[in-house]
Order: C-alpha cells, then sequence, then structure tokens
C-alpha cells in the first residue's frame, strides 16, 4: 500500500447529494452547468467526468450490491462475496468521493473560509495559509492515482489532511470527509496534461468553502 494514503473504508461519511434511490445508488446531477467551471476545468472534461467516470462507479457500486444480494438469498455461491464486497469498496468509494468532489468546486475564484470552518482551520493548521501548503503537499505527492482530503479526525476534533490511493485504500476510522480533490488524471488531463501541481493550484483557488462549512458543522451538532 503507498504510504500516505488512507481509505474511505470505515470512514464516518456526510455525502452533499450523493444519491441512493429505491434501493440503488443513482448518478446526482452536477450542482452547476459543465460550463460554469471555466477556467478550473474546461466543458469537455467536466461531462467526461461526470457522466461516464463518476456513472460507471455509480454502476459498479449498484453491480457488486446486486450480487451480494444473490449470495445472501442463496442464488449465488458464498465464494462470490468476496470479490464483491471488494468491488462495493472502489466503486462506493468512488462514488462518494465524486459526489464530494462536485460540492468541493466552485466557478467563483478566491472565496475565503468563515465562521467555525475559519476557526477549525486556523486551529489545525495555524492559518488558511497552512493548510493550502499541507494540502497541495500531499495532494501532489499521490502516487498514481487517488484524492487529497480534508476532514475531521473524530478522535481530537481537529482537521486533517490525507492521501487516499484510488478511493479505498488503508484505513482510518470515524474519519469524516468534507472536502475532495480528485487527482485521478481523467480530472484534469485534458486542460493541465501531466501539471497536476497547476490543477492543484486553480482547485485551492475555487474551493467551494460553503458546502464543506456545512458538513463540518453538520458534523459538530451532531456529535
Amino acid at each position: 500500500m503507498p504510504r500516505g494514503c488512507i481509505s474511505l473504508l470505515s470512514m464516518k461519511t456526510n455525502p452533499p447529494t450523493c444519491a441512493y434511490r429505491d434501493g440503488h445508488y443513482v448518478l446526482p446531477p452536477l450542482p452547476y452547468d459543465a460550463a460554469d467551471l471555466e477556467p478550473l476545468l474546461d466543458k469537455q472534461t467536466v461531462l467526461l467526468h461526470h457522466d461516464k467516470h463518476h456513472a460507471a462507479y455509480v454502476t459498479g457500486a449498484n453491480e457488486a450490491v446486486d450480487i451480494l444480494r444473490r449470495v445472501q438469498t442463496g442464488e449465488l455461491d458464498p465464494a462470490a462475496a468476496p470479490d464483491a464486497t471488494s468491488r462495493l469498496a472502489f466503486n462506493l468509494g468512488g462514488h462518494i468521493l465524486h459526489c464530494l468532489y462536485w460540492e468541493s468546486i466552485t466557478p467563483e475564484d478566491g472565496e475565503q473560509p468563515m465562521g467555525e470552518l475559519l476557526d477549525a482551520i486556523n486551529r489545525s493548521f495555524c492559518s488558511v495559509e497552512g493548510f493550502r501548503r499541507v494540502f497541495r503537499s500531499v495532494t501532489l505527492a499521490i502516487q498514481g492515482s487517488g484524492w487529497g482530503v480534508l476532514g475531521v479526525d473524530s478522535a481530537s476534533g481537529l482537521l486533517r489532511v490525507f492521501g487516499i490511493c484510488r478511493h479505498q485504500d488503508v484505513l482510518i476510522p470515524g474519519f469524516l470527509p468534507i472536502l475532495a480533490c480528485d487527482v485521478w488524471e481523467h480530472a484534469y488531463y485534458l486542460r493541465y496534461h501531466n501539471k497536476r501541481a497547476d490543477y492543484i493550484d486553480s482547485f485551492l483557488k475555487h474551493i467551494d468553502w460553503f458546502h464543506s462549512h456545512q458538513r463540518l458543522t453538520s458534523n459538530y451538532h451532531e456529535s
């Protein structure tokens, strides 16, 4: 397992609009028009990412759940369960993280965190600039495909930045993600090519702090 990566498995999740309806995971619509994210991302990248890549994780999660249901009813041999649970972890992790990603970015440039979120960032990273330094370094260093994630450490109540390799590798129980940056190449390659650092820098200028604040305060008020 690559060093510095964590997992969505057993994380305490508070997904934004990560749709599950009538026994199936469903692809939520984008919270903005695909063209609205210029200059952070171009319309073609956003449409391919959402309509093809994210949709594939939704399909994969539903297929894995169907296999597990058939194991439970005796239609399939129990030997099918281990592979199905691994497929579910990968695809459901991808679905949840993509739901979070779409609400982590905004067409607006230069928004700043406020209120309880700003207080939490200052306690955890000394300043917003301190957060940016850590987040940029961790996300840039992910080997291959993965995610840079900001979330709440349930043990300390502080914010932490971690790298998630693929969608689900390793394990941090009780970690609540509130912001995610996708660094799988399909998220940025058409616009930034191999310049991941430039993409991360643009991401940091287009964070939707409102939704991150909502997820943070929802967790604090439920604790």
